[in-house]
């Protein structure tokens, strides 16, 4: 490390993360003690999917809870992250299920044993591969207890779960409406249907009402289900049918006799205000038909194939037999009318394929009495969701809780507890398989075929991965836990049930705070999809700039509360900062001297005006952070200290303090050694949840030889009371604004960079003229000015170009700096492109239908490209108007 030091190696994040991480795992750091007497902070990661690929949405959220876990660390707390892996029922069996079709078998060749022996092999596999990656991107997470779904504690906390429930009258065995997928043939619930609206139509069906010659019409958009038709609904209140209630109507093709019903669920104002009411098939016709005791008749298969009940439409598709049933329609006389019609349509949000709503014998949790103290936990403050509006997502959604469809028609997953005697037909609860029936003594018992649904076992992660029902000192101490990170679209599918969960088995909150981040989308704001080919590898980015650049840069682009717009570009700007403070950090190592110096120590009697104020800038930049982690807001955190490292420690102190580390003055020399070792450390320090590795590497250089070990344990700084000086940085902020209205100036009008410039400026006001005399050494340099002149009565030079600042006007002499000609046909050439482009983009957004149809937060982002070339457009403007009196 030393000869690293002194040799000024550019940083090599391959030559560094791998060696530091597993430093860090070999020395235990990540490791939660049960025993501890510090308090704990506790963060279960959401499991992946074994099926899962990292991809940057995973990135994003374990970043995240890197940053809290470590921030947590660094302040004392004995922190657990607890990592894992979630068996993914569904999605699991269909990849292995394609491997068999790939050698021509089907898992039923193999049977269930041999088929969950190849899933299991596999799963493990796969597991292991996505928990590897994320050591990649730097998860402090103990990996020693990592847990997985289908382990054998988190099964049996399965188990335990569905017993007490069921013992309490709380899961129970229906026919019921349930989503079905005929792809993958088997229910799924109603947080895993995905909606998307579709052009489709309205077909107008005419019923003869039995025994007359007049006709009922009725509006549907999924003409194939009148073939279970067991009833036409009215509104009780509308006069134009309350003559035909009681009657009954003729179903068309299958000449079937049905009743006309009145029911006040039907909508007066859809269609022609009659219902054809299909019980078996949607679930407000299901409700109906209890209320009127209508027949329930399922015309479908499993596969989505019509069955016998469809008729001479047996055996066909769905879709097909609706294609067939619209021409025997018409051909009859039925279909009167069709019109276009936007259907909002319910697809499987795994495989896609458009769900169908099916009667089915099924297993359910009753949910309104779980969801009553997770209501009440949001509305007392008890769980907080970051940002709040969230919560209001929460709320709608458990306050219109439906029952879970928790059965699964798979091999791979948790075996639904429950047994039947095939004797007396006695329904057996139990942990494991009964020796006999505890009714009739018969040995012949059988297990039930369907598995539990993935999430009953996620939704019992925060206590299942401590080992409950045992009670286990790791429970003990860490749970709850403390927060919980996310994505929106698991606030119902995951969030909810695990709160849900955590009153009805612990008797208290999973978590107090639930932080949801965004969703991750590409340069053009399109959400990242595999299908869509737009997303980002993760590891290739570490590859080509490492993991703190990954972290940096997708937290710096991550606004809070918002969606990231991430492209291939947006990591340069986490490798730019990192080589920044890389090289600032040799900068202020190789002037340290050769004497030890306590970086906790300042000497404050000789601090002058430059100390002061960096010192006032990083207690400023510790409380801003300290209240953004409070406040959960990492992408203020990480702008907090970005502008801090790059503007006020890089660019303006490390600069002005040259002067004194090359000076003949040991007094100055010594102290200015001081400060900068001082902030380093702690910038270092602020900055380890964000880019773990890189100030590991420097905190070691630093400190190496003083027995200061690892950065892991901080102390997370803290905040110096005395040094925040307003009126100190609101001088320093006077002279940064010259300097950087001397830089534009010289940008603008393209000064050669090595080119040193006099610069005249005419004072407005006294004090800002007594700051520029006073403090002139500190901004010669930095401004790279030949001479200066600063007074009151300064009159502008013949070819020279000018700004106006807050009490003084700044006038640079141009001639013999730049090529007059020259400059006016670039600035020429730049206006014409800047015009082009701004009046690209005005179009745009003068057109309506980009308006109504296109994200806000694009058009914004579009808005806000639209002013910045207008401003563009009005400095070139002024540079040529001074340009052309030359």
């Amino acid at each position: 490390m030393a000869e690293q030091k002194k040799k000024g190696k550019p940083y090599n994040p391959k030559e560094t993360e791998d060696i530091r991480y597993k430093e860090w795992l070999d020395a235990d750091y990540f490791k939660g003690d049960p025993k501890s007497d510090k308090d704990p902070f506790t963060v279960v990661i959401p499991p992946p999917n074994v099926t899962d690929i990292l991809h940057l949405g995973h990135a994003l959220n374990n970043v995240i809870q890197d940053i809290l876990v470590r921030h947590n660390r660094m302040s004392g707390r004995e922190t657990e992250w607890l990592p894992g892996a979630d068996h993914a029922g569904i999605a699991t069996q269909v990849v292995v299920e394609k491997q068999l079709a790939k050698e021509g078998k089907t898992r039923r060749d193999l049977g269930r044993d041999k088929f969950l022996e190849r899933v299991r092999e596999w799963a493990y596999r796969n597991k292991d591969l996505i928990l590897g990656q994320l050591k990649k991107i730097g998860c402090s997470c103990d990996w020693e207890r990592t847990r997985f779904t289908f382990d054998e504690n988190l099964s049996k906390s399965v188990t335990e779960v569905f017993l007490r429930l069921y013992e309490k009258g709380l899961i129970y065995k229906g026919n019921r409406i349930v989503n079905w997928c005929p792809q993958d043939q088997t229910s799924i619930s109603d947080d895993e249907v995905e909606h998307k609206e579709v052009d489709s139509h309205l077909w107008f069906v005419r019923y003869k009402l039995k025994g007359t010659d007049e006709y009922l019409t009725v509006a549907t958009t999924r003409p194939e289900t009148m073939l279970g038709d067991t009833a036409l609904a009215v509104n009780p209140t509308d006069a134009r049918f309350k003559k035909f209630v009681g009657k009954t109507v003729i179903l068309p093709i299958l000449e079937r006799e049905i009743p006309i019903v009145a029911d006040s669920y039907v909508d007066i104002e859809f269609g022609t205000g009659v219902v054809k009411v299909t019980p078996a098939h949607d679930p407000n016709d299901f409700e109906i038909g209890r209320r009127h005791d209508l027949p329930q008749i399922n015309i479908m298969n499993l596969d989505g194939t019509l069955n016998e009940n469809a008729g001479k439409y047996k055996g066909l598709d769905r879709f097909e037999g609706r294609k067939q049933l619209l021409k025997d329609l018409e051909a009859k006389g039925y279909l009167i009318k069709t019109e276009k019609y936007k259907l909002s349509v319910g697809t499987h949000d795994r495989c896609k394929t458009i769900i169908e709503p099916m009667l089915s014998e099924q297993w359910f949790v009753k949910m309104k009495p779980l969801a009553e103290p997770a209501i009440e936990a949001v509305k007392s403050g008890k769980l907080r969701f970051h940002p709040d509006h969230w919560s209001k997502t929460y709320l709608h959604w458990m306050e219109n809780i439906r029952d879970w469809c928790i059965s699964r028609q798979l091999w791979w997953g948790h075996r639904i507890p429950i047994y039947y005697c095939q004797e007396c037909d006695e329904v057996i609860a139990a942990a494991a398989m009964p020796e006999k029936c505890p009714k009739c003594g018969a040995t012949a018992i059988l297990q039930d075929e369907d598995v539990l649904d993935t999430w009953f076992s996620s939704w019992l992660w925060p206590f299942s991965v401590f080992g409950w029902p045992d009670k286990t000192e790791m429970l003990k101490k860490f749970y709850p836990t403390d927060v919980l990170v996310t994505a929106s679209e698991i606030i119902f599918l995951w969030v909810a049930r695990m709160v849900m969960a955590g009153y009805e088995f612990m008797g208290e909150l999973p978590f107090s705070d639930v932080y949801i981040h965004g969703t991750v989308r590409d340069s053009n704001g399109v959400k990242m999809s595999k299908s869509l080919g737009n997303g980002i590898d993760p590891l290739l980015i570490i590859d080509q700039y490492g993991a703190d650049s990954l972290r940096i840069s997708i937290i710096l682009a991550t606004p809070d509360g918002q969606d990231p717009w991430i492209g291939q570009n947006s990591f340069e700007l986490g490798r730019n900062f990192n080589n920044k403070i890389w090289n600032a950090s040799r900068f202020v190592m190789m002037n340290l001297g050769d004497d030890p110096i306590d970086f906790d120590q300042l000497p404050k009697e000789k601090l002058i005006l430059i100390d002061q104020w960096i010192l006032s800038r990083l207690e400023k930049t510790i409380k801003g952070v300290n209240q953004s982690f409070k406040d959960f807001k990492l992408n203020t955190a990480a702008k907090l200290l970005y502008d801090f490292v790059w503007k006020d420690f890089c660019d303006w102190y490390i600069e002005l303090i040259k002067p004194r580390l090359y000076g003949e003055s040991d007094e100055d020399r010594q102290a200015a050694r001081q400060v900068s070792g001082y902030v380093l450390k702690r910038i270092l320090l602020l900055m380890h949840p964000f880019i773990p590795f890189i100030t590991e590497e420097i905190y070691q250089q630093l400190t190496g030889g003083n027995g200061m070990g690892t950065i892991n344990y901080g102390p997370w700084p803290e905040v110096e009371d005395g040094f925040e000086n307003d009126e100190l940085e609101d001088r320093l902020n006077r002279i940064q604004t010259v300097v950087n209205t001397i830089r534009n100036i010289r940008s603008e009008m393209n000064v050669p960079p090595g080119k040193r410039a006099d610069v005249l400026i005419r004072i407005t006001d006294e004090e800002l003229g007594g700051i520029l005399t006073e403090y002139i050494d500190y901004y010669k340099d930095l401004a790279k000015i030949e001479k200066v002149v600063i007074d009151t009565e300064v009159k502008k030079p013949t070819m020279s170009a000018s700004a106006v600042i807050p009490g003084a006007e700044i006038f640079i002499p141009l001639e013999g700096l730049i090529d007059v000609d020259f400059e006016r046909k670039r600035l020429n050439k730049d206006l014409k492109n800047l015009k082009t482009q701004l009046e690209k983009l005005s179009k745009k957004l003068a057109n309506p239908d980009y308006l109504a149809n296109a994200p806000e937060d694009v058009v914004n982002r579009d808005k806000s490209k639209r002013s910045d070339f207008e401003d563009r457009v009005e400095k070139i403007n002024t540079n040529l108007e001074q340009l052309m009196n030359w």
